[in-house]
C-alpha cells in the first residue's frame, strides 16, 4: 500500500506502523476444573486442590522488560509481532520467529528511553495528537478510528500497539526539534559546493538504493553472515524489504526502510559500489563484507544526474485484448496471438484501432496518463522505442488473458534541473541530525538500567 506517511518527514511509527499490520497471541481458556476435593466457594465448587489443564496464568501480562521502572509485556511484544507477520503475509519460518521476537523488544526498549528522554525534557505529547494521527493512518485502510481498532483486533493486534509507536515517534521528533536541530549548522559554502558537484557530474549514474545493514566483529563475522543469508532468503521469498529493514537494520536509514536516497558508485564503500554497478532494477543483492559488518542492497531505480529520465514520460495508450475462457489450452489460443500480432501490425496507428478490434472481437481500452516507470520493465522499453501509432508484440497468459498495447501519444518529462538549495540543504541538515539522534540513543541505552525478565 502506497502512503503518504512514506516519507522522511512523516513520524516513523507511521512509516512502521504502514509496512507492518497484525496477528498477536491470544489467551487460552483453562478447561474445566476437576470435580470438588473437600474445597467450595458458594455455587462456584472449586476445590481446594486446584490443579491447573491449560496453560498456567494465561491472562497474566509478565513483564519481558523493565525499562528505568517502565514495563514491556509478552503482550506488547506479541503485537508488534503480529504486524510484522501480517506485513509478510505469514511468510516467516519458525527458526526466524525466535530472532524477530529479540529484535521487537530491543526496539520497544528504545521506543520506551525516547518517550522517557522526552518526559525528562519536559516534551508532552497529548492523547489527541495521538489520537489524530492514528484516526488519518486508518483512513489509509478505507476504516475510521473505530473500525481500524476492531480490525487490529481480529487479526490479534491493538490499537493501542500502534498509538503506542506514534506517541514513540512524535516524542523523538519534538525532542531532536528542541535538543539537536539547533545546534546543527549547514554553511552557504556546503550547499554551493554539493550543486557545484552535481552539474559537474550530469549525466553520471545515480542509483535508487535500499540497505539492509547488520554489524559485526571478527568474532561474530560467521553468525552475522548466516543471519543475513536468512534474511535474503526471505525477502527472495515475497518477505518485505522496508519491514527487514526497520526490525532489523543497524544503519540510521532503518527508520526509512533502509532507503539510502540517490547515490552515486563512488559514495558507496568499494564493495557496495561493485554490486551497484552490475544490479539491475529490482534486484537483490547477496550479503556483501563491508568494513565493520555486511549489507544487503535492493535496487530500487537508476538514473543520470541532472539528465530528464525516458520513464518520468506520460503515454497514451489503447489496449486491445482478448478473454480467453477457462480451460483453453495454448495450442487453441495461438489463432488469437497471430489475429491480435497481425491487427497490430496492420490497423494503422490509434485511429483505426477501434475498428480494428471490432473487426476481430477484440476489447478496446484506452489511457492518456500512463507513467512509463508504472509499467512492467520489459514494456517500459518496449514501449520507450516505439513510434506514434506502432503497436507491442502480443503478451499476457491464457488465465489472464492476451493483449497489445497501441502508442498513441507521448509527453516527454522536461529536462532535470536537479534539486534546489533548500533540498540540499534540508538532506545535509537532516543527516547531521539524524547522526547525533543515533549517538543520543546511544547514551540513553548506555545510562539505562533495564532488567530483563
Amino acid at each position: 500500500m502506497k502512503l503518504d506517511f512514506f516519507s522522511r518527514t512523516a513520524p516513523r511509527a507511521l512509516v512502521a506502523v504502514a509496512a507492518l499490520a497484525a496477528a498477536a497471541a491470544f489467551a487460552q481458556s483453562a478447561p474445566p476444573a476437576a470435580a470438588p476435593k473437600g474445597g467450595s466457594a458458594g455455587p462456584l465448587t472449586i476445590p481446594y486442590d486446584v490443579e491447573f489443564l491449560g496453560p498456567d496464568q494465561a491472562n497474566v501480562r509478565k513483564a519481558t522488560a523493565i525499562v528505568n521502572g517502565a514495563v514491556i509485556t509478552g503482550t506488547d511484544i506479541e503485537h508488534r509481532m503480529a504486524l510484522i507477520i501480517l506485513a509478510n503475509e505469514g511468510r516467516i519460518p519458525p527458526d526466524e520467529m525466535v530472532r524477530l521476537r529479540a529484535q521487537v523488544l530491543r526496539n520497544l526498549v528504545d521506543e520506551t528511553l525516547q518517550i522517557q528522554a522526552a518526559e525528562g525534557a519536559d516534551i508532552k505529547i497529548e492523547q489527541r495528537e495521538i489520537d489524530s494521527y492514528y484516526a488519518n493512518y486508518a483512513q489509509n485502510f478505507q476504516q475510521n478510528a473505530t473500525q481500524f481498532s476492531a480490525y487490529l483486533r481480529t487479526v490479534g493486534s491493538s490499537d493501542a500497539s500502534i498509538k503506542r509507536q506514534i506517541h514513540g515517534e512524535l516524542a523523538w521528533t519534538r525532542l531532536q526539534r528542541r535538543q539537536i536541530e539547533p545546534f546543527v549548522n549547514v554553511s552557504d559554502e556546503e550547499v554551493t559546493a554539493i550543486i557545484e558537484r552535481l552539474n559537474a557530474s550530469r549525466g553520471a549514474q545515480e542509483y535508487r538504493i535500499a540497505e539492509i545493514f547488520v554489524s559485526a566483529t571478527p568474532e561474530t563475522a560467521v553468525s552475522a553472515r548466516a543471519n543475513m543469508q536468512r534474511i535474503v532468503e526471505q525477502l527472495k521469498a515475497g518477505a518485505s524489504f522496508q519491514a527487514y529493514a526497520r526490525q532489523f537494520s543497524e544503519a540510521s536509514t532503518a527508520a526509512v526502510g533502509g532507503d539510502l536516497g540517490w547515490v552515486r558508485a563512488e559514495q558507496l564503500p568499494e564493495a557496495l559500489a561493485e554490486a551497484a554497478l552490475t544490479m539491475p532494477v529490482g534486484a537483490l543483492s547477496e550479503p556483501i563484507a563491508i568494513p565493520g559488518g555486511f549489507s544487503v542492497l535492493a535496487m530500487q531505480d537508476k538514473r543520470q544526474v541532472l539528465v530528464a529520465d525516458a520513464r518520468d514520460a506520460v503515454l497514451s495508450l489503447k489496449q486491445l485484448s482478448f478473454t480467453v475462457p477457462a480451460g483453453t489450452t495454448r495450442a487453441q489460443v495461438e489463432p488469437m496471438i497471430q489475429r491480435l500480432a497481425q491487427t497490430g501490425q496492420t490497423m494503422g496507428g490509434c485511429g483505426g484501432a477501434d475498428a480494428a478490434a471490432a473487426a476481430i472481437g477484440a476489447e478496446v481500452v484506452s489511457s492518456d496518463q500512463v507513467k512509463v516507470r508504472d509499467l512492467p520493465p520489459a514494456l517500459q522499453e518496449l514501449l520507450l522505442g516505439l513510434s506514434i501509432g506502432q503497436a507491442t508484440p502480443p503478451f499476457g497468459t491464457v488465465q489472464e488473458g492476451i493483449r497489445i498495447l497501441v502508442l498513441c501519444g507521448r509527453d516527454d518529462p522536461p529536462a532535470s534541473q536537479g534539486p534546489s538549495y533548500d533540498d540540499i540543504y534540508a538532506a545535509l541538515s537532516g543527516e547531521r541530525v539524524n547522526r547525533r539522534a543515533q549517538r543520543y540513543l546511544r547514551d540513553l541505552r548506555r545510562d539505562a538500567v533495564v532488567d530483563y525478565r
